[in-house]
């Protein structure tokens, strides 16, 4: 896309907002609202959403075609609003997305988040595969013997799930003598958790689906805020940026964009958003931008996985450590199929951390690894409880959480 035309919609954007959006007329007052000042413009963050969210809102409540919420993983959830334009956006970021890995009309998808619960996401895939003429099964979170009934029964060529919940229908497939090399799926889309490492390698978890079971995996970045997503294409080198819907800073502790390759966080200002538009939005989260052209042809600029968030930083005994780094070292054991993080405050103030798992391991050899691996790569060791393994799922499984909850910070 040429430079004037993304100027124009950024500026068009900033415009309509300052025009509709109470929280941006005061947020802006003393603003030049044109593209030579844009990067002059103060910052929308998180904490601006929660304590003024119906400030945002640029239309009439009657206008109003969908309510969906943030998850609240990194903090209070807070409402989006989104017009019918706004699905039809919705539909558009999702069919381009999956268009990028490969898929057309025609293909089968078997939809395994939920669609319910204000969730953005799964409310986006229903209508990207509708726009892409394709065919969706919802059959929602969980339940592994469901899931493979389905793809037996119904022979989808695309699964959309978490990748921590790819591994349990492993452990299912394997436990009841299903070969999952022969059915026919091809491909699975993955929400919610990385699958890349830094340098865009398979992570840990990514490693351990595939030593079972030969399908692609497509990494995506997303956000209930941004209403669009990053999605890999077939060169996995980076989640595709949509220009139009997104403008994309990489910014540095400065505020400065960073160069093709290094790491900041992920600011973003929407485009075509008619409910409730973002301007240079702070998302919290940290990822490498990569500007060079694709392998794939495309010059879009890509993202890398996200490194960590802001939010979620954790000072454990004088050592800094993301969530990520932890997730690495369980992710990494076959024997560990669940496990939860709880972080919370001692008298103090100081961060704890505390690692749930399953009490079948207590005593098993690979606690005595992943106690080392902890002292190598965290150089902290955590406090370990064992729990009854149904009952740690159905902590990190929650019916009514949309995503699995594998940390919680108390």
């Amino acid at each position: 896309m040429e430079n004037s035309k993304i100027s124009e919609q950024v500026v068009n954007t900033i415009r309509y907002a300052v025009n509709h959006a109470p929280f941006y007329q005061r947020h802006f007052s003393n603003s030049a609202l044109n593209w030579e000042d844009f990067r002059s413009l103060p910052f929308t963050t998180k904490e601006d959403l929660s304590q003024n969210n119906r400030d945002f809102l640029c239309v009439p409540a009657s206008q109003v075609a969908e309510y969906v919420t943030t998850s609240g993983t990194s903090g209070k959830p807070v409402t989006i609003y989104l017009t019918k334009k706004d699905l039809v956006r919705l539909a558009k970021n999702e069919k381009e997305s999956f268009e990028l890995t490969g898929a057309k009309a025609g293909d089968l998808f078997q939809l395994m988040t939920t669609i319910d619960k204000q969730f953005m996401a799964g409310l986006a895939y229903y209508l990207g595969v509708q726009e892409l003429n394709a065919g969706m099964i919802r059959i929602g979170p969980g339940v592994p013997a469901l899931q493979w009934n389905s793809i037996l029964e119904n022979k989808p060529t695309i699964l959309i799930a978490v990748p921590s919940f790819l591994i349990n229908l492993i452990d299912y497939a394997k436990q009841n003598g299903i070969d999952m090399n022969q059915t026919s799926v091809r491909a699975a889309i993955c929400i919610g958790e990385p699958i890349r490492e830094d340098d865009l390698s398979e992570n840990v978890l990514a490693r351990r689906i595939h030593a079972d079971w030969n399908i692609e995996l497509f990494s995506t970045y997303a956000s209930t805020e941004m209403g669009a997503a990053f999605t890999e294409c077939t060169s996995h080198q980076g989640g595709h940026l949509n220009e139009d819907l997104i403008y994309l800073e990489v910014l540095d502790e400065e505020g400065q964009e960073v160069p093709s390759g290094e790491k900041g966080e992920i600011v973003i200002t929407t485009l075509g958003t008619e409910g409730t538009p973002l301007i240079r939005y702070k998302t919290g989260d940290v990822a490498r931008v990569y500007r060079e052209t694709c392998s794939c042809g495309r010059t879009s600029p890509r993202i890398g996985p996200i490194l960590g968030r802001k939010n979620q930083m954790i000072k454990f005994k004088g050592t800094t450590i993301f969530p990520p780094s932890i997730y690495e070292i369980f992710d990494s054991r076959s024997e560990v199929s669940c496990y939860k993080i709880e972080v919370a405050k001692d008298y103090l103030g100081h961060d704890t951390i505390t690692i749930l798992l399953e009490n079948r391991i207590e005593h098993h050899p690979v606690m005595n690894q992943i106690i080392e691996d902890c002292k190598a790569k965290l150089r902290v060791v955590p406090h370990f409880v064992f729990l009854e393994t149904d009952y740690l799922r159905s902590q990190v499984f929650k019916n009514h959480m949309r995503k699995p909850e594998k940390i919680v910070f108390k």
